[in-house]
């Protein structure tokens, strides 16, 4: 790996003067593996909504760094997420999310766990010698709710709340993101690495070219960006018909490595960046809004529906051609606009930094 990372290409980066990340960390083969130890292991990954696992046994499955994880509140009340890897034979607990259930069992041998991650039962084991189930647990990994929302990481990661330093005050009570209620998921499967798609949601500047219904809505010449330890934020005043969002500010929120938040009046959007390669990621958008079922609600969540996927097709569409042409091996590494994408180089930033430090460990 250290003639693919070569310490160059890792040094610190003045904004001023800054260039991209070199074409060959989107899309060398070696890099996939590389990302899920250096960056996904050791940061704080969004798994869910709190409404999402919002009953005793609700349970939500993901994979973070390739390591499955089951989310899962408890009888106590407390939400916990356990390796989802059976200690008997590597079979899975559970296979997709649920609700409601009494206890997590193995669909491999029937091993059963209570809600605690603590084995309760283990069929036809009674005669094994020195076994003792309530000795044997799930392996258990860190987690934080914030603002309604769930995190866990799986290994080293900053304090969480350096993570987030700052944004519950920029928040505040009217805009907490607490009294949203989960309402659906659109996943797309892009064909570009993971921070291509990252790259383009950093950065106002394409918003002109590439999407003329949302450049509609929003004031490019107000639109600022601004960084923070581990985020950068996006705002801009938003003008929009009464059937959309109406009037207020547009709020787009990045969580280092992966996690986007898109704040607008009436509705709360998440975004999880997955990879699937070093040439596919998945993006999955979490729809929330606060609870309202009149017909004038529903039909304004339908066209924020339809307005998301017109915005979406068109990231698609130019991410996938950046990929193209970083694969192309026309390009090398170009000069960053330090007015308008401040954030993309905060990012890549942080990304060399996570790089140097997994080196050093190594």
């Amino acid at each position: 790996m250290r003639d693919l990372l070569e310490a160059p290409a890792l040094a610190s980066q003045p904004l001023d003067h800054a260039l991209t990340l070199p074409a060959r960390f989107y899309t060398d083969p070696r890099m996939a593996a590389w990302d899920a130890r250096a960056i996904f292991a050791r940061s704080w990954q969004l798994v869910c909504h709190q409404t999402q696992v919002s009953g005793v046994g609700d349970h939500v499955v993901t994979e973070i760094a390739g390591l499955p994880l089951l989310v899962v509140r408890g009888e106590d009340g407390a939400i916990r997420a356990f390796h989802n890897v059976c200690r008997h034979r590597a079979g899975p607990i559970a296979s997709c999310d649920g609700r409601g259930a009494k206890a997590l069992r193995c669909r491999y041998h029937g091993w059963t766990y209570g809600l605690d991650g603590v084995l309760r039962g283990a069929p036809e084991m009674g005669r094994t010698p020195d076994f003792n189930p309530s000795d044997i647990r799930l392996p258990e990994v860190r987690v934080q709710v914030w603002q309604g929302l769930v995190f866990v990481a799986i290994g080293e990661a900053p304090p969480f709340a350096e993570l987030v330093a700052g944004i519950d005050e920029r928040l505040g009570a009217d805009r907490s993101l607490e009294g949203y209620v989960f309402h659906h998921r659109a996943s797309y499967d892009v064909a570009c690495n993971w921070k291509v798609y990252v790259d383009n949601y950093l950065e106002g500047y394409h918003v002109p070219h590439i999407h003329p219904g949302l450049n509609s809505l929003l004031d490019y010449r107000s639109y600022i960006t601004e960084t923070a330890q581990w985020y950068s934020f996006q705002y801009s005043p938003l003008e929009s018909a009464s059937d959309l969002y109406g009037s207020g500010e547009a709020l787009y929120y990045f969580i280092h490595p992966n996690t986007m938040l898109n704040i607008l009046p009436g509705r709360l959007q998440t975004n999880r960046v997955l990879p699937l390669g070093v040439d596919r990621c998945r993006v999955e958008f979490d729809f929330y809004y606060r609870p309202d079922h009149s017909d004038e609600a529903q039909a304004r969540r339908a066209r924020d529906v339809e307005f998301s996927d017109e915005v979406q097709d068109e990231d698609v569409t130019i991410c996938e051609d950046v990929q193209r042409g970083l694969a192309s091996g026309s390009y090398e590494a170009g000069r960053l606009n330090p007015l308008r994408e401040n954030a993309v180089h905060h990012f890549h930033e942080l990304v060399r930094r996570g790089y140097r430090e997994a080196l050093a460990d190594a």
